[in-house]
């Protein structure tokens, strides 16, 4: 008979629930095996045979922030009801929704399983479990305070999410709307005015100005002008993908993006936000200041932000306080270095940032609403002028024309 791989778990003499794979050729041989072991089998299933040949791409669904953040919350509230470590993960490996986080959660126990630490297993899953979560996981287990630290993770990735999706609402709107505009004066140039100009060759005579200019901007979209803005405006955007993936050019952009108008003064307020809220969740789970810095400055997103912060975790290595270096980057408003100077000497400083992170939260909210409610009006006025100027100029000579019949 075939040897078949099957996973098990049961309950050893001590009353701990054991689990992991074993090769055999019914669950007969397993139990007999187990029991062999003084382990009493509770559950053995077959595990999920592998094709011949698999021809799946991309591993399976990419895990999302949600899925860590449900996943989180559920194993914070096990191991806070008393179940171990590896029971936990056990459990939560079948139940997942996201078969790549099961995959990952059954390596991670098999990792436990075998002495390693829960966060060094985490550790091993980079595409899942970033560096903040595995160091602030890490404090959690040596503090004993893991179910503590899991929930404030939970919290922490929400608040996150909630940050990205205000600042994806505030970019796709505007960006929505200029495409929109684009389209319809496109569509309107290349399809509708062409009607318009041919019937203007029939009669003949000279056009007035405005229909001059909009019947040369059409002829142009129409021939291999349209196609030559069209090749450049792929090209600037190959170029800029391109030149962004070095590090001069990232900071090039990551600088420019900061000095926007309306959109600089957004990001910023979103990167002390996330600054001070990732600062103060890790200083309160007992992860070190300069570990912590180093952590921020690599998932600030923004180069520019990022070496600021890498310059003040220099200075704090020199014995310097927090603020002082931070007050010195010009990246940080000088309310927000005071504050932390203030929870510096009170000894404060996790709630300190936590209170600037809900205030620079709000202060993003303001401006996205803001953003919305000046953009609108003016990608309408754009498109209602855009659009009138043309059917004005497409009349203007018909108008003419009826009057000299008059």
């Amino acid at each position: 008979m075939a040897t078949v791989v099957f996973q098990w778990s049961g309950k050893t003499p001590e009353g701990t629930v054991a689990s992991g794979q074993m090769a055999a050729a019914s669950k007969d041989e397993v139990t007999a095996k187990l029991r062999s072991k003084n382990i009493t089998p509770t559950t053995i299933t077959e595990t999920e045979k592998k094709p011949f040949l698999n021809l799946s791409f991309g591993g399976g669904k990419k895990v999302t922030q949600k899925d860590i953040v449900v996943f989180t919350r559920q194993f914070a509230t096990m191991i806070d009801a008393g179940l171990p470590l590896v029971q936990a993960l056990d459990i939560l490996s079948t139940q997942v929704e996201n078969k790549s986080l099961g995959k990952s959660l059954a390596a991670i126990k098999n990792d436990v399983e075998g002495g390693a630490t829960y966060a060094d297993a985490l550790g091993k899953h980079p595409k899942i479990f970033t560096e903040l979560y595995v160091n602030m996981v890490a404090a959690g287990e040596a503090g004993g305070i893991l179910d503590t630290i899991l929930n404030r993770l939970a919290a922490y990735i929400e608040k996150a999410m909630k940050l990205v999706k205000k600042v994806k609402g505030a970019m796709v709107y505007p960006a929505t709307i200029s495409v929109v505009a684009i389209l319809i004066v496109s569509i309107i140039m290349v399809f509708v005015v062409p009607v318009f100009t041919e019937m203007f060759a029939q009669l003949g005579g000279s056009l007035p100005l405005p229909t001059k200019i909009v019947v040369s901007i059409s002829n142009f979209l129409k021939g291999p002008g349209g196609l030559v803005i069209l090749g450049a405006i792929i090209g600037f955007v190959v170029f800029i993908k391109q030149f962004k993936k070095t590090p001069a050019g990232r900071l090039a952009i990551d600088r420019l993006v900061l000095k926007l108008p309306i959109f600089g003064d957004l990001l910023v307020k979103v990167a002390i936000s996330k600054f001070t809220r990732t600062m103060g969740t890790l200083t309160s789970s007992g992860v070190p200041l300069l570990d912590g810095l180093e952590i921020t400055a690599k998932t600030s997103g923004n180069k520019v932000i990022e070496n600021a912060i890498m310059d003040v975790r220099s200075a704090v290595t020199e014995g310097k306080t927090l603020a002082e270096p931070l007050m010195k980057t010009r990246v940080f408003p000088p309310m927000v270095t005071h504050m932390i100077a203030v929870g510096e000497q009170t000894g404060a400083i996790d709630t300190m940032m936590t209170k600037i992170a809900d205030f620079y939260d709000d202060e993003v909210d303001n401006t996205v609403a803001n953003l919305t409610a000046m953009m609108e009006p003016v990608m309408m006025v754009f498109l209602g002028s855009a659009v009138g100027f043309i059917i004005v100029a497409m009349y203007l000579p018909i108008f003419r024309m009826m009057s000299l019949i008059k």
